[in-house]
């Protein structure tokens, strides 16, 4: 039987997709605000189809994961960074924001795929109930739906001159879910250093048993 090619799965070439849809976004955000902001949600709409296909197709991998953990974080990050140029006041809270964003999910992705789970959106060891509760489809959806269009706000509204009020009314609310998620990430962090402690004593352990 020949060997798989893992790069070629369907939701790998979903991954991809996001990929060149992201990029195609950060080349256009400095001139062309609308096209941009239309690239990048597509590419963000897409992430909720890679993980439909990888289950309906028997391909769930950890390349997978990684690649999906990967581009959100990169593209996300990468947004934050045309943001600290537009509001360059609020450049700090942007860069705090994406080092918590990367440290706690990095983390967590480490110590998940450790135990040999192919999703970072699969609980570990804590068994947290805030992390179980943010992780049910619903939840996990609105929260980052919300989270990525507040940063996509703030970039739509630095370029319209005169913008509605309902927008703000938006921002407003997709603002709250920022904050939430932030404190969310805070926990993931938390957590997925508890987690890797524990995994880390629970090897030491074996070790000495072995001695």
């Amino acid at each position: 039987m020949a060997q798989e090619n893992i790069f070629f799965f369907v939701p790998n070439l979903i991954g991809y997709a996001r990929i060149v849809l992201a990029l195609l976004s950060f080349y256009l955000m400095p001139c062309c605000p609308w096209p941009a902001i239309l690239c990048y949600l597509l590419s963000f709409l897409l992430d909720f189809f890679d993980g439909h296909a990888a289950r309906a197709f028997n391909q769930c991998t950890k390349f997978g994961a990684m690649l999906d953990m990967l581009t959100d974080r990169c593209a996300t990050m990468c947004l934050l960074v045309n943001l600290s140029l537009l509001y360059p006041s609020y450049t700090i809270l942007f860069q705090v924001s994406m080092c918590l964003d990367i440290a706690s999910h990095w983390l967590h992705l480490h110590s998940s795929t450790i135990k040999g789970s192919t999703s970072h959106k699969t609980i570990d060891l804590s068994d947290n109930p805030v992390l179980r509760i943010y992780y049910t489809p619903n939840v996990l959806s609105v929260m980052c739906a919300g989270n990525e269009l507040f940063f996509c706000l703030l970039y739509l509204l630095h370029h319209i001159e005169e913008p509605a009020a309902w927008l703000y009314w938006l921002q407003g609310l997709c603002g709250t879910i920022f904050l939430l998620k932030t404190g969310i990430s805070l926990v993931h962090l938390i957590t997925a250093s508890q987690n890797m402690a524990a995994l880390d004593a629970a090897e030491r352990e074996q070790h000495v048993k072995t001695q």
